[in-house]
């Protein structure tokens, strides 16, 4: 019933919803100070993908480092300024800096303890940790070239606001890379403020029997990891949470009610296109 009250609220209130998101992220950084626990994402797993090696904590994290590898998309990184909005505890910002070689990687979250906890754990020359609201991001307008969001978008109040704030942040011809999972219902609305936000559709990929897959995979590692963390009855929270089996997350996944989706997009450069001749002008 706990469980079912706060979904439906997070749903239905969007006024409500990044503050109770927030509120309960903060519960989970303070209450999980575990420095192997850095990745939130449901992962992804397609074995002709090929990953860089990997050891240690990312070898056990092998399907939610192969979700950013897949957002990535191929896209090269080298010497970019790279900014994650919703890093939460910084696993992904942490191997975007190591796999891919940025100049740097900003990683921003609403959560305070979020912030703490990535500036305790994730350490590195090119790697910076700023606490943030999606909507209000405290860098200077187009100051990257490359936005990444990975599963954190369905917390924020206005998804329009958002968009508009990945945007101002990006310099001309930069891009946003972008994935999430949705209930089939809710798939419209975000594709309508997707396709009104300003930014050039590059590629659209629907990635849900991926991330089963890796659900399905990684089951027991995830089971173990939630057993008795919580009293009850927030252990059954949790347990949704993390997409244990038999729980709503892998099942709407499976039966078709949630898809998973992943996007690349690109901020136009008006002065780079008026260059080109007439004829391969868009």
């Amino acid at each position: 019933m706990i469980v079912r009250a706060f979904l439906w609220l997070t749903r239905s209130l969007p006024s409500l919803r990044r503050l109770m998101w927030r509120g309960l992220f903060e519960v989970l950084a303070a209450r999980f100070p575990l420095e192997w626990w850095t990745f939130m994402n449901y992962g992804y797993h397609d074995p002709s993908n090929a990953l860089p090696s990997m050891s240690g904590l990312d070898l056990e994290n092998r399907y939610a480092v192969q979700l950013y590898h897949r957002v990535v998309d191929g896209e090269d990184l080298n010497g970019q300024d790279v900014l994650e909005i919703g890093c939460g505890r910084g696993g992904g910002a942490a191997a975007l800096s190591r796999y891919w070689t940025p100049r740097r990687v900003v990683g921003v979250d609403v959560s305070r303890k979020a912030i703490e906890f990535c500036r305790r754990v994730h350490r590195g020359d090119h790697l910076v940790f700023l606490r943030g609201d999606a909507e209000a991001v405290p860098c200077p307008a187009e100051s990257f070239d490359v936005v990444v969001n990975v599963e954190s978008s369905f917390c924020y109040g206005s998804m329009e606001g958002f968009l508009a704030e990945v945007r101002r942040l990006l310099r001309p011809g930069g891009y946003f890379l972008y994935a999430d999972i949705r209930l089939g219902e809710e798939v419209a609305t975000l594709k309508a403020a997707l396709a009104q936000s300003g930014l050039e559709l590059v590629r659209e990929t629907d990635i849900t029997a991926n991330v089963a897959a890796a659900l399905r995979l990684d089951a027991q590692r995830r089971r173990t990891a939630s057993r008795g963390a919580l009293p009850w009855p927030a252990q059954r929270w949790l347990d949704i949470f993390l997409g244990i089996a038999g729980t709503r997350i892998p099942e709407g996944l499976a039966n078709g009610q949630m898809v998973y989706l992943c996007y690349k997009f690109r901020k136009p450069d008006p002065a780079a296109e008026a260059s080109l001749p007439a004829a391969l002008r868009a």
